[in-house]
């Protein structure tokens, strides 16, 4: 498709002056409607069709990306190729300049939408060169890449995310699989099998075997590192995992394998960890020399990522390591910044993985232990697709939750009669509800005094309202009530918080005491006494 001169853009009476405003350059029609996600494809081809509106007339049209069905109707009534627009008109500037630079938008997908599409394919795309095994042989000639198991690290290959399974004997084989599971479906590349400190457990090792054997069934067929520092444990757990963390120089001479280790710069033993970058960098340096002399084959190192207050410390030592040695493969515990720190974990992570980057540190580990640190996996593995590109921005996909890229503009002109909300009195009714979240659903219970009468559950908020209104009569206010709390539930879960009924998911950290008080007393108009609540999410 030749790049679009002339653009008409379609909307409704209610958004045409924000299409106006956004839309520069290009002609506007308002379909007689209020809101243009009333309109169909149908609808739209017969107003163009009333308007006069003939091939030729223009080299484009962008519909509404709120319309439901495809723009191909609207296209075979014109003969005007037709193409879904963003879903807000906010988003036009970014639309109107992908079309001229040779974007292809969809008859079927809102352009905001592909746009993500778009840059998350391109992200395969770079992944799938990387999984190819003529890839693979060559980059694995090169020093600065190593296999590690089935798996090819290193600088020609994305970082790679290890999910440790923290004190995995005290978790036994039935939950360790269970949290392997789920850190791969997060998107781990690699299973850390994390011993417990201070204790001998030889006999959980011999379970890695069926550890693995389950993760296969699973369909995932991945390396197992092992997490201990005890020379009696690594030794046992040899022919069973593919990466051993952490070899030191407390346990470097009982330990000789040919299978990869990662060297940290301590000795445990003794209690000995050097502080400053430039003693750390060399004592590494030295212990790596040891290794090789001793017959390791393969050796990665760690310089070791302190937590806050000694954060800056340990990236310059990153840093000065890397500096020396540009062709090692780096291992980097991320979760030790993320878990010792009081703050979202999205941003940080996404920071840590930066630094990853520009450091090619090419093994980043992480837990989560912690309520805190619940989907790190995730955010890494989002966060270093976002570095596959030169910069982790503007890329049509993005690590903001709570906050946004940019303000929507959503407003309209008030009517000349405006009324001041006011608060009536609620009327208790016969039947009240109990709403939590678990196992990624949402859960009411309806009661009439203290029996449970049904239960409904499900992940749509729409889905559950319209069974309770179907099995139940209540009043428009507790209906609306019901709606919001089945928002917040959603909202809940899709950001990994817990939910209590009534309760806000956000502290006003921001806006200050006192000016989020949502909840108000609707505990009554649940029907529910106050301190009467109904279970909440699960830690």
């Amino acid at each position: 498709m030749r790049k679009p001169g002339r653009i008409l853009l379609v909307t409704g009476k209610l958004a045409e002056p924000l299409v106006r405003k956004y839309g520069k350059g290009c002609d506007v029609f308002a379909a007689p409607v209020s809101v243009a996600a009333f309109l169909t494809p149908e609808l739209i081809a017969r107003y163009l069709k009333r308007a006069g509106i003939r091939s030729g007339d223009y080299d484009l049209i962008l519909i509404p990306g709120l319309v439901r069905g495809s723009a191909q109707v609207i296209e075979n009534e014109l003969g005007i190729p037709v193409f879904k627009g963003p879903r807000n008109a906010m988003d036009l500037p970014q639309t109107i300049k992908a079309l001229r630079d040779g974007f292809k938008l969809s008859r079927e997908v809102p352009a905001d939408e592909l746009f993500s599409v778009n840059a998350l394919k391109k992200v395969e795309d770079i992944r799938n060169k990387t999984r190819d095994r003529r890839y693979i042989e060559r980059a694995l000639r090169k020093p600065w890449n190593v296999p590690i198991g089935n798996l090819p690290a290193g600088r020609d290959f994305p970082a790679r995310i290890l999910g440790e399974v923290v004190d995995a004997p005290k978790l036994g084989l039935e939950k360790t699989v269970e949290k392997a599971l789920y850190y791969l479906n997060e998107g781990a590349d690699i299973v850390d099998v994390g011993m417990i400190s201070g204790e001998s457990n030889l006999d959980f090792i011999e379970e890695i075997p069926e550890i693995r054997e389950r993760l296969k069934e699973s369909g995932f067929d991945v390396p197992i590192s092992f997490d201990s520092l005890k020379a009696a444990e690594i030794e046992r757990a040899l022919d069973y995992a593919d990466l051993f963390l952490s070899v030191d120089a407390g346990n470097i001479e009982e330990l000789v394998t040919e299978k990869p280790v990662v060297l940290i710069p301590t000795n445990q033993r003794e209690g000995f960890f050097p502080t400053k970058p430039g003693e750390r960098v060399e004592f590494l340096e030295r212990l790596k020399e040891k290794a090789s002399d001793l017959g390791y084959k393969t050796v990665i190192p760690d310089p070791v990522l302190e937590q806050v207050p000694h954060l800056a410390r340990s990236i310059t030592a990153f840093q000065l390591y890397r500096e020396r040695n540009p062709d090692d493969v780096l291992l980097a515990g991320v979760g030790n910044v993320v878990e010792l720190y009081d703050a979202d974990s999205v941003g940080m992570n996404a920071l840590l993985a930066g630094i990853a980057k520009e450091l090619s540190i090419n093994l980043l580990l992480t837990t989560e232990v912690s309520t805190k640190a619940r989907g790190s996996v995730r955010e890494l593995k989002r966060a270093v697709d976002m570095n596959l590109f030169d910069s982790p921005k503007d890329l049509g996909f993005n690590l903001l939750m709570l906050k946004e890229k940019r303000a929507r503009e959503w407003r309209f002109e008030p009517a000349e009669k405006i009324v001041e909300a006011e608060e009536k009195p609620v009327e208790l009714e016969p039947i009240y509800f109990r709403v939590w979240i678990e196992s990624g659903r949402i859960w009411v219970n309806a009661y009439r005094g203290t029996k449970a009468v049904l239960t409904i559950t499900g992940k749509s908020p729409n889905a559950i309202i319209d069974a309770i209104l179907e099995h139940f009569d209540i009043s428009p206010r507790h209906a609306f009530y019901l709606g919001r709390e089945m928002e917040r539930a959603k909202t809940a879960l899709k950001i990994r918080r817990s939910y209590v009924q009534e309760l806000e998911l956000f502290s006003d950290f921001y806006l200050g005491e006192g000016l989020g008080k949502e909840g108000g007393d609707e505990g009554v108009e649940a029907g529910l006494g106050r301190g009467d609540r109904g279970s909440g999410g699960r830690e």
